[in-house]
């Protein structure tokens, strides 16, 4: 069996960016689908990244997955990491497996060495993204709830991201997370992002005057890339620490485990090399009793499918993240699909992911051009909160907002 075709497809979802879908076939009439981790105004150049590697991949063997793999990194790299270049491979990666099951009629985790479970539980995300209230998004959290979920997750603190806040800042979540819980009950389980935005001092202190609330995790209180910032915050405070989406490589999360950074790890299949590479930081991880929660900004089809057939397997699995705002528009372009219930996902038993996806009504919806980011982003959550916008800043937000979308970068 060769691989024969390679095709990607750019979808927008109706959500805050755009996904990117990967279909290869193969000259005996299996194909496979698999997904690259984007983020708004990024998806073209992993596309482009996708479009490089295709006519590499014409005639592989799609079994020899990490050879595959391997090959790439050495001479299309050239042995240099990114994450461009790793999000295309796990598309890459996910499809072969999802070829790989289906030729050889068994659903992905049982080639993997079966399952370590019988369903996977998940935690609901998205369904807090539009724009509004507190009071808004407790009601959009009592809604998430009312479907079954027993764990959500949100960020408590008012934009815009700043690495130094304001104690008003501060009290805003501390009063966000307040109400939330006295919403929600006891028995739901509260996660909080973070999103890498503070320093050390001040995620302490949030997170110190946040352990009332029973929090059950605290994600990503500081920026990775200084993996030890986000250690010191976990020596001091008493909520489970999860680090890990911004790593994407062995070598990142060997790096963190040498700095005793977190309780759980967050890697996104996506974007860490597929279903092996998420497997490969599961077992580096489980020496050092560090947790697999992963991160799933992605769709509830090729991402939801593969990160389930992967935590399956894995014996540190603690839970994983569903966008749940989502799961209906994928449901419209699929022809099978993962299936959540009451926050559960049974494991598929179909060959392969357990996925597919109509390749016409996926057409039918391509790449959306978002609005361009700018001070109109970074200032516009001010007014909500009460602050002015000093004078200078109104006016460069109004320039901005008179200029047509689409063009140059300043």
């Amino acid at each position: 069996m060769k691989i024969s075709h390679v095709e990607s497809f750019l979808f927008d979802p109706g959500s805050t960016r755009n996904l990117l879908f990967l279909r290869i076939e193969t000259d005996e009439g299996h194909h496979g689908w698999g997904e690259a981790y984007v983020t708004a105004e990024i998806e073209k150049a992993v596309d482009e990244i996708l479009r490089g590697i295709a006519p590499h991949l014409i005639g592989r063997n799609p079994f020899a997955i990490r050879h595959t793999g391997q090959v790439l990194f050495d001479d299309f790299v050239i042995r240099r990491s990114s994450v461009g270049f790793l999000s295309a491979w796990s598309a890459i990666e996910m499809a072969l497996w999802d070829i790989v099951g289906k030729a050889a009629g068994q659903p992905v985790y049982n080639l993997l060495g079966g399952p370590s479970r019988e369903r996977i539980k998940v935690y609901a995300n998205g369904w807090g993204d539009a724009p509004g209230t507190i009071d808004d998004n407790i009601g959009r959290a009592q809604a998430v709830v009312a479907k079954g979920y027993r764990a959500l997750k949100f960020d408590p603190l008012p934009g815009p991201w700043r690495t130094f806040i304001h104690r008003e800042d501060e009290d805003f979540a501390v009063d966000y997370v307040r109400r939330m819980r006295e919403a929600l009950g006891p028995a739901i389980e509260i996660q909080l992002d973070i999103h890498r935005r503070l320093s050390p001092t001040h995620a302490i202190r949030l997170a110190r005057r946040l352990e009332a609330f029973d929090v059950a995790i605290f994600e990503e209180p500081c920026l990775a890339d200084n993996i030890e910032l986000v250690a010191q915050v976990r020596r001091a405070i008493d909520i489970p620490v999860v680090t890990g989406e911004t790593l994407y490589t062995r070598e990142d999360f060997q790096r963190a485990l040498q700095a005793k950074a977190a309780d759980y790890f967050n890697p996104d299949i996506c974007a860490v090399g597929g279903i092996t590479g998420m497997l490969d930081i599961a077992v580096l991880s489980q020496p050092h009793a560090v947790g697999i929660a992963p991160h799933n900004n992605n769709s509830t089809l090729a991402g939801l499918a593969a990160t389930v057939h992967a935590c399956a397997v894995m014996p540190n699995f603690v839970i994983a993240e569903c966008f749940v705002n989502r799961l209906d528009v994928c449901e419209d372009i699929a022809l099978a699909s993962i299936r959540v219930d009451e926050g559960w996902i049974d494991l598929p038993t179909a060959p392969g992911l357990g996925i597919d996806i109509d390749v016409a009504r996926l057409r039918a919806r391509p790449h959306r051009q978002f609005p361009r980011k700018g001070l109109r982003h970074h200032w516009q959550e001010f007014p909500r909160r009460g602050y002015a916008i000093p004078a200078v800043l109104q006016g460069a937000a109004q320039k901005e907002s008179e200029e047509p979308q689409g063009g140059q970068l300043p």
